[in-house]
């Protein structure tokens, strides 16, 4: 068995990784918060760009940057850029998945259920390709029981995040949301890392693909930064409250446009013509 090391860096890596998973996770909440007072393709529009931030950012970001703490003893690490970038698209289809069955197809906890089950076979369907891109004169195997545990988790702090996507409201719970999450996301990522092994294969020619420094980094440091500009941007956009306050004040001004103005009144009858008609007379 080959040494491995998971924190090459110390905790510069994992406390990174989680901390970007949280942004992520907020991102993404604020986004599914803004997604619950639209409709139609704003909704739509909402609902993509939280896909984008929790898988993304939350999930994929979240586990390259560990990855760059991740060292075998005396091994050259390299990635496949094709199946790296499939992890990445992997992450973002199925957490878009999980929040459009919610967002459009209902909120009932069995609905909630069942896309938490295929966002987490999904979210653990892109750790293991991610780990399935990286080359190294080594074999790789896992520990069966120690990858179901990595899946259920996964597909718990999915259902989780689909939960919480659909229940909070105020900026305070979000964060809390966000924090526990970013917890789910990477115990799920370390409980499969710690199932792996590895086997030298000593006279094995030097793997191809791309260094963590040439592609991984910069690649990560770049959704990293947008993340941060997309977050603080959406932080200053109306609230979910605010947005149905503006709906509301909207449709009422709407619906006085649209009544019609009232009848004038009659004019009223001279007193001596009333008078007239009273004692049988003719008013003249």
């Amino acid at each position: 068995m080959a040494e491995v090391h998971h924190f090459s860096y110390g905790l510069l890596t994992p406390v990174a990784a989680y901390c970007m998973s949280v942004i992520g996770s907020l991102l993404g909440l604020m986004c599914t918060s803004r997604a619950r007072a639209s409709t139609g393709r704003s909704r739509g529009s909402w609902l993509a760009l939280g896909a984008l931030s929790i898988g993304g950012t939350g999930v994929w970001v979240m586990h390259f940057i560990a990855m760059l703490g991740f060292s075998v003893a005396h091994t050259e690490i390299r990635y496949d850029v094709p199946l790296t970038l499939l992890s990445c698209a992997i992450a973002v289809v199925v957490v878009a998945g999980g929040l459009f069955v919610v967002g459009f197809g209902g909120t009932r906890a069995p609905m909630v259920a069942a896309s938490g089950l295929i966002t987490g076979a999904g979210v653990a369907s892109m750790h293991y390709t991610g780990m399935a891109a990286m080359n190294m004169p080594a074999h790789i195997d896992y520990r069966p029981g120690l990858v179901a545990v990595s899946v259920l988790i996964a597909v718990v702090a999915a259902t989780v995040a689909l939960w919480f996507s659909i229940r909070v409201t105020t900026m305070w719970a979000m964060a809390g949301a966000a924090a526990i999450m970013g917890v789910a996301v990477s115990g799920m990522h370390y409980t499969g890392m710690a199932a792996m092994r590895v086997r030298m294969h000593h006279g094995m020619p030097a793997p191809g693909g791309a260094t963590a420094g040439d592609f991984l980094l910069p690649l990560v440091c770049g959704i990293g930064v947008v993340a941060v500009v997309l977050l603080l941007i959406i932080a200053m956009a109306p609230t979910e409250h605010e947005m149905r306050t503006d709906a509301a004040l909207q449709e009422r001004l709407g619906s006085r446009r649209q009544d019609p103005p009232p009848a004038p009144a009659a004019p009223a009858e001279q007193p001596s013509r009333a008078a007239g008609r009273w004692f049988g007379g003719s008013g003249q």
